[in-house]
């Protein structure tokens, strides 16, 4: 990273770190209502370590790291907040996006060191879809915490990918960012910030949405919708834009870019 961009990632991952701590200090009842859910699944449980997550991967980065990716996932699972662990899709769908990379050579990019995970919430639960029920078991403040807590990261993400310039932000898991769905406050969130700086260059543009790397969705997505003898560079892109238009795009104007007629 030029001096530049490390000075102002660096302050964004501070304050990343400090909200983070202050959420989970806010809201003392989080842990056991997170546990409620891990003891109603079936199966083997788990002890509830981290309520809130942050992603300690981000202090191994330095001036001489070299971001090519920004990967936006959803929210902390089982293995992400184990205490042992508190980094982000270091799970099976971590392994998968992995996989992908070391499939790709070309792309240049080391799962491990090149890219930085963040998420749309850094609140944890078993799995995404049982956020809901966090906020119907916590009430309004559990609730409001989960919903402001996608504003937060909607901002912390665009201040990111301003202080890193060229990187390509990728947005995992598109299903539900749309109107009513679980994430529709992040997508509200980020269409704001990026829709008030829109003069940055077209930066709204460096924005691609992908399929989950869970049960191995991204990759056969992706291997299903690549032309023959198109670069894996240029599916991802045709891709990523094309999912980031008809998601975002028909919404918020401010993403569509590139316009493709289809996948």
């Amino acid at each position: 990273m030029t001096r530049t961009a490390w000075n102002a990632f660096s302050t964004v991952r501070d304050e990343f770190k400090t909200w983070v701590s202050q959420l989970d200090r806010s809201l003392p009842k989080l842990r056991a209502i997170q546990q409620t859910l891990v003891d109603s699944r079936p199966g083997t449980g788990f002890t509830v370590e981290t309520p809130v997550v942050y992603n300690e991967a981000l202090d191994d980065l330095g001036p001489e790291s070299e971001p090519h990716l920004i990967l936006v996932a959803d929210n902390p699972g089982r293995r992400e907040q184990a205490a042992m662990n508190r980094r982000y899709l270091v799970g099976p769908s971590g392994k998968l996006a992995d996989g992908f990379f070391r499939s790709h050579p070309e792309l240049g990019i080391d799962f491990y060191k090149n890219v930085i995970i963040l998420n749309k919430t850094p609140i944890h639960t078993p799995r995404t879809a049982e956020l809901r029920e966090l906020m119907r078991l916590g009430g309004p403040e559990i609730a409001k915490a989960v919903v402001e807590s996608q504003r937060k990261m909607a901002d912390l993400i665009y201040r990111v990918h301003i202080a890193l310039g060229s990187a390509q932000l990728w947005i995992i898991g598109y299903s539900e960012l749309g109107k009513g769905k679980l994430f529709e406050t992040f997508s509200d969130a980020l269409a704001r910030t990026y829709g008030a700086d829109a003069g940055r260059g077209g930066v709204a543009g460096n924005i691609f949405l992908f399929r989950h790397f869970s049960m191995n969705q991204f990759s056969a997505d992706i291997r299903k919708r690549t032309m023959e003898g198109e670069s894996s560079g240029a599916a991802l892109q045709r891709i990523g834009s094309y999912y980031r238009n008809r998601e975002l795009g028909t919404r918020y104007p401010i993403f569509m870019h590139g316009i493709v007629d289809g996948v």
